[in-house]
């Protein structure tokens, strides 16, 4: 092996290296978002006693 094919191998590894961490990094900003979404999905779905229908049961005799 060259010096040359040394340092175009450890270039190559860098640059990989670098695209890696790039796409990790990605991967958890996305990841995040998606939690997010789900979560603030979860709780705005679902049976919630407001005002309106606390009193529609003081009417209705609930």
């Amino acid at each position: 092996m060259t010096k040359t094919d040394t340092e175009t191998d450890r270039r190559g590894f860098l640059k990989l290296a670098g695209l890696g961490t790039v796409a990790g990094g990605a991967a958890l900003v996305a990841g995040d978002k998606a939690v997010e979404a789900a979560e603030s999905t979860k709780s705005q779905s679902g049976y919630r006693e407001t005002d309106h229908v606390k009193k529609y049961y003081e009417l209705a005799k609930f």
